[in-house]
């Protein structure tokens, strides 16, 4: 399992064009690593990510077009590896997450959330409108006029209501997101690894996707699946009535 930490006290966490790159080639790299089966991604000092470094984002205003477009790839970079990784990435949210540091937990699979977070889409605040996909994932989650709410008033939103409204998936005690994070992340690590990468493929297809185009798609998935020792290793756990032992590795890695 990887566990990235956004570590910066005096910042509360804020995730700077800097702190992007990193991101990106930790669970890039965590992608293509067959040790790893998932990621966490936290923060610590009690608090998810402040969002984008203030100072840091005062200093683009006097850039070219050209080195702005740069610092927004960045961010795009990152979301894009986080929320396209074939492995499960659960956001473990304590405290609370604003701006860039919301974007990021929406981007993962699952939240993890204590019941003391809150989340803000603070962009608005500054002048600013949103990045790191959260117009995205906002209105693939939720009613347009929910979304307006959150994106254009800029104020805070509880964990419990996010809960309630599906975008939180787990909901615990002040100070558990991590503990709660990473007893999820070992439940999915435990799964079949290309039959979760491929449903991972199959949920992100589906947001843009017609029935017709999905059920293809699900038709092309599994029969592939058919064709894994995973899913014949799967099949014998349950018929034996054991728990399948997974990773399998597959016939050309053996």
């Amino acid at each position: 399992m990887l566990v990235v930490t956004l570590d910066d006290a005096a910042t509360r966490n804020a995730i700077g064009p800097d702190v992007n790159p990193a991101i990106t080639r930790a669970i890039e790299a965590a992608g293509a690593d067959p040790q790893v089966a998932a990621i966490v991604i936290h923060g610590a000092n009690g608090y998810f990510s402040a969002g984008g470094n203030v100072r840091a984002l005062s200093a683009t205003l006097a850039m070219t077009p050209a080195e702005q477009t740069d610092v927004t790839d960045r961010l795009k970079a990152m979301i894009e590896a986080v929320a396209g990784s074939p492995k499960p990435v659960i956001a473990a949210v304590d405290g609370g997450a604003a701006g860039i540091g919301f974007s990021l937990a929406l981007a993962c699979d699952l939240v993890v959330a204590s019941e003391n977070a809150r989340f803000v889409a603070a962009q608005v605040r500054l002048g600013l409108t949103p990045d790191g996909g959260i117009s995205h994932f906002l209105t693939a989650a939720l009613p347009r006029q929910l979304a307006a709410e959150i994106l254009l008033t800029g104020g805070p939103v509880e964990a419990g209501r996010l809960h309630a409204l599906g975008l939180v998936n787990r909901l615990v005690a002040p100070g558990e997101a991590l503990d709660a994070a990473l007893d999820l992340a070992d439940a999915l690590a435990a799964g079949p690894p290309r039959a979760t990468a491929r449903i991972k493929g199959l949920i992100a297809a589906a947001e843009t996707s017609s029935l017709s185009e999905t059920l293809a798609r699900e038709g092309e998935t599994i029969n592939a699946a058919r064709r894994d020792p995973e899913a014949a290793e799967g099949i014998a756990a349950f018929l034996d009535k054991r728990p399948a032992r997974f990773p399998i590795p597959r016939k050309d890695q053996a």
